[in-house]
């Protein structure tokens, strides 16, 4: 897919809870269940610079798809609310694709959670 070598199968050798870290180098991860998009979903949020990575539960204006098998939009919106938005107003995230936002802007103009 997109011009990459297919990927061998591989089993996970650990799965990722809410309150679990990842240590990619120098950076600590800290790991939050935010289902919906996905049951499993996980969101990695870093602290010191305040950034969360949050793949395809919320976006720029958006949130994520929860027509997929298991997907569940009450979930996907109770976690954005209890999960996301108390990391606070200052915090940039990076979602699975498209532009990058604050969760401010998101709690202030996203007509999804306003």
């Amino acid at each position: 897919m997109f011009g990459f070598p297919p990927a061998e199968q591989f089993s996970p050798t650990r799965w990722l809870t809410d309150g679990d870290t990842v240590q990619i180098g120098h950076c600590t991860l800290q790991v939050l269940h935010c289902p919906g998009h996905t049951p499993g979903h996980v969101i990695l949020f870093e602290p010191t610079t305040r950034h969360a990575f949050v793949g395809d539960v919320l976006f720029a204006g958006g949130i994520g798809r929860t027509d997929f098998p298991q997907g569940n939009h009450a979930h996907l919106i109770h976690a954005i609310k209890h999960k996301l938005l108390p990391l606070g107003d200052d915090v940039t995230f990076t979602p699975g694709h498209g532009l990058e936002s604050t969760l401010g802007e998101e709690r202030q103009y996203n007509p999804y959670l306003v």
